[in-house]
Order: C-alpha cells, then structure tokens, then sequence
C-alpha cells in the first residue's frame, strides 16, 4: 500500500504477540507497549535527513552527523500516551504535543478538547495512535496538525485496518504510515479483527 510500511524487524512480531494475548497483564502490557513502539518510532525515522558538523574528541577533531530536522510527537489522548516514552527516551530533544478527541454524541464526528503543539513547521511530525480503526480520528487530528503547520507526517501505530489506512490516505494522500501489521479487517461494530482489545484499557488496567 502507498505510503504504508509494516516494520520488518522480528522484534516487532514479537513484541506485538504478547500485545493480542488476552492474558497479558496492563503491567507488563505497558512494558511491552513502550517497546514496540521503540521498534516502530526507528522505522518512522529511518530516513530523517542528516547534517555533519566537527567536534572535538578527547584525542582530534573528526566529522559526526546529526539529525537535520526536529522531531515532534504528538499522541493522541489517552491511548497514544503508551507509546510517548518510547519516542521521548530515544530522542531526547524531542518537541511534545497533545491532541484530545472525543465523539459529539450527535454527529457521532471526533471534536477536539484538548490540542496544544510546539511548532510544527520544518519538523518531521510522528503522530501517535494505537490502533487505526476507522481512520475517522487519525484523519481529525491529522487535520488540526496540517493546519498547524505540520508538512512532514508521519502516523505511528501498532495495528491497523485496511479500512482505516484507506480512510486516512484519501483524506490525507501525503502522510505516512508506519505500523506492526495490518489487520483483516473491521467487525461490524468497529473493532479491528484479530486486534488486540482495546489499547488503552489494556495499557491502564480499565476494563
């Protein structure tokens, strides 16, 4: 699929085994969670572009490479918040935004309660979501960064539904997606099949 990348490395399989099985507890849920998401934030990274300065070691001076544009994660509330750690431990001067949705009970739409960024502009931005489902809040708080001035997205999720990826991709045909495996489908009620529940109960023990 266009601007779809399922990440290859072993671990994420791996890792995301123990996120589908219904017995994992939310303790090391968490734990497991913190990890994938490492695994996928390096795949959304790999292509970052880069520039060299000198700096001085304790015995020369030698050409190092940094990287050229600033990262910003922005999960969305409260589910995101289980991959955070993971991007802000590996990037450390990481910017940090916040995008809380929920549904309006009459048009059943995502509305926004909270949204709150740093700049966006120039930055390459990892927009972090669980599960994409519908697409339908991937593709509204998708929305409110492009208008904030985000250029350069990239959607990070563990799973996702062809019907949301295709969603998401028609309403914004430039964003990227970087996932641990693509699902079968949607049931008739919305939750991704096979899935793994629901993330965020799972991460914080609310069932």
């Amino acid at each position: 699929m266009q601007n779809v990348t399922v990440a290859a490395h072993p671990l994420a399989g791996h890792l995301l085994a123990d996120l589908r099985r219904v017995g994992t507890p939310p303790e090391r849920y968490r734990g497991v969670a913190t990890r994938l998401a490492s695994v996928l934030a390096l795949e959304a990274t790999a292509s970052l572009p880069t520039v060299t300065e000198e700096v001085e070691t304790p015995l020369t001076t030698t050409t190092v490479h940094r990287l050229g544009r600033p990262v910003v994660a922005v999960p969305i509330l409260r589910a995101g918040l289980g991959m955070l750690t993971a991007v802000t431990d590996m990037f450390p001067d990481v910017g940090v935004g916040y995008v809380g949705l929920e549904r309006d009970e009459q048009t059943l739409q995502p509305t926004e309660y909270y949204f709150k960024t740093p700049e966006l502009s120039g930055a390459h931005v990892l927009l972090l979501d669980p599960m994409l489902a519908t697409g339908g809040s991937a593709a509204f708080a998708a929305n409110l960064l492009r208008e904030r001035g985000a250029t350069d997205l990239t959607l990070v999720c563990v799973i996702a539904a062809p019907e949301g990826i295709e969603r998401l991709t028609t309403e914004d045909p430039d964003i990227s997606i970087v996932t641990a495996a693509i699902d079968e489908k949607l049931n008739d009620v919305g939750y991704i099949v096979p899935g793994l529940g629901d993330f965020g109960d799972r991460l914080f023990g609310t069932f």
